[in-house]
């Protein structure tokens, strides 16, 4: 297995992990088919009362593709959202700037900051070293 990336965000990690759940899904069914293809050859029993299994393999197969299909609408949601956070980082560091321009030259200064404007700080350094 290769490396795993490092992560800019907590989103980031999510989507990582949900691809990779996919990507294992995936998998899963591919084992599963060969598995049964196998056991099919294997044995040949003859089944009265069974489902056909060459019906249960048709089954996994489409099941496969809607796991692929679920995917491929995941995928633009994940872009999205990664557009999304780097649009509100760059208006939040903005913002942050013009603060920070303003107390200079006001020579004003903020409030200390309450316990929960602390925590989000502290969440976002990560994403936005300026803060």
């Amino acid at each position: 297995m290769g490396t795993q990336p490092s992560f800019n965000a907590p989103q980031e990690r999510k989507s990582f992990t949900l691809r990779r759940k996919f990507q294992k899904a995936d998998s899963d069914l591919d084992y599963i088919q060969y598995r049964l293809e196998y056991e099919i050859k294997a044995t040949h029993p003859d089944s009265a009362g069974k489902k056909n299994p060459v019906t249960l393999l048709k089954e996994l197969t489409a099941l496969k593709s809607r796991y692929q299909t679920l995917y491929a609408r995941f995928k633009p949601v994940i872009d999205e959202q990664k557009e999304t956070k780097s649009r509100i980082c760059a208006t939040l560091n903005k913002t942050m700037t013009v603060i920070k321009e303003l107390q200079k030259h006001t020579d004003l200064e903020l409030s200390p900051m309450t316990e929960e404007e602390k925590t989000v700080t502290e969440q976002l350094k990560p994403h936005m070293p300026d803060l």
